[in-house]
């Protein structure tokens, strides 16, 4: 929005033209967005807690979780205030990218609000039942989906890229639908089955975002997409407004959300944010790189995988308590501990996500 009178005074003083440049304006994203979890997170904190919208804790894992219930609940809400505000303000609103990125992340968030809701407010432990929250993400997931695809203008933005391979690229057709569809649902499952300890969850959000953010800004600069050898997707650049005003909004909510947390992002937060991750990564072309960056979220989510199969199969489980996290609690690790070393691992696997832009 504010690019537009940038533009406007330009015609009047030429130093306005500093705001085009997508670096400047995702620095002031990341400060907007900061600026604005900072502002309206003690007020949101204190009107969950008047309302009693709190945690319900289950008492069948760890007993350090007992003390966690009631703390404030859907301070998810605080994330999506900010980044909206942060991409309203400095992305160009006339950008397809931006558009289809953001009201996508919205969409999965409105899915997590109304299962919070109901479990929260209403007072039903089953929320929104798993088959209507798995048809909605679906709904919006392969909506999103079909716009990348009906909106693409190369065969580029269809095209699935192999990192740490030059030459091999893979022309997916319609098949690309059926990809976007299963990365945007997907992640958006795995963060939330992520959040499950303070902090755990925003922190590899932040680092995987901010490193989507450097994939964006180099995909839609010509130049450095053919010095790097990647697909140059004109238009692209500006999702570096979204990832940084994300990675601003994610630094603001842990402020609140860091051991021991003031207050939980709930589904509304954590479907969202995983929506957010999904669709900037087939957007920019880089599931796969995805996949090995968001490694904390994919181990998780198959750690949930196996437990249920293997006690379907065997009656028999393989970890103490699933997702992994409450494995590692219940063999006796601090909860701080578990979350430090979960947030070392993922900046291990996003450095080697960022080593495929020059690897090849």
């Amino acid at each position: 929005m504010l690019i537009w009178l940038a533009d406007w005074l330009s015609r009047f003083d030429p130093a306005f033209q500093v705001f085009h440049y997508i670096t400047l304006r995702a620095i002031l994203g990341v400060l907007t967005a900061l600026v604005i979890s900072f502002v309206v997170g003690p007020f949101m904190i204190e009107r969950l807690t008047r309302y009693k919208i709190g945690q319900t804790v289950r008492d069948d894992g760890p007993q350090s979780h007992l003390s966690k219930a009631g703390t404030p609940t859907m301070g998810g809400a605080l994330i999506l205030v900010a980044v909206t505000s942060a991409v309203l303000l400095w992305a160009r609103l006339d950008n397809r990218y931006v558009w289809i990125v953001l009201l996508t992340t919205l969409a999965f968030g409105l899915v997590g609000l109304v299962d919070d809701y109901r479990k929260l407010v209403l007072r039903d432990p089953r929320g929104l039942p798993a088959r209507w929250k798995y048809f909605w993400q679906s709904v919006f997931g392969l909506g999103a989906a079909l716009a990348f695809y009906l909106t693409a203008q190369s065969p580029a933005e269809t095209q699935l890229i192999v990192p740490f391979i030059k030459d091999l690229v893979i022309d997916l057709g319609p098949g690309f639908v059926v990809l976007a569809y299963f990365v945007i649902v997907g992640s958006s499952n795995a963060v939330n089955l992520t959040d499950g300890l303070d902090g755990l969850a925003i922190l590899p959000t932040v680092l995987v975002a901010g490193a989507l953010g450097i994939f964006a800004y180099v995909s839609g600069h010509a130049y450095l997409s053919r010095y790097l050898l990647i697909p140059h997707l004109p238009g692209v650049g500006e999702l570096t407004i979204f990832c940084a005003a994300l990675v601003g909004a994610g630094l603001g909510f842990l402020w609140f959300n860091a051991y021991p947390a003031q207050v939980f992002m709930g589904d509304v937060g954590a479907l969202a944010l995983g929506a957010a991750l999904g669709s900037v990564a087939v957007a920019v072309r880089q599931e796969l790189v995805l996949f090995i960056m968001g490694g904390l979220f994919v181990v998780e989510t198959v750690s949930v995988i196996l437990q249920v199969a293997s006690f379907k199969l065997t009656g028999r489980r393989i970890f103490r308590m699933a997702p992994l996290h409450h494995h590692f609690e219940l063999k006796g690790w601090p909860e701080p501990r578990v979350i430090v070393r979960f947030w070392i691992i993922t900046v291990i696997l996003v450095l080697i996500g960022l080593a495929s832009l020059k690897i090849r």
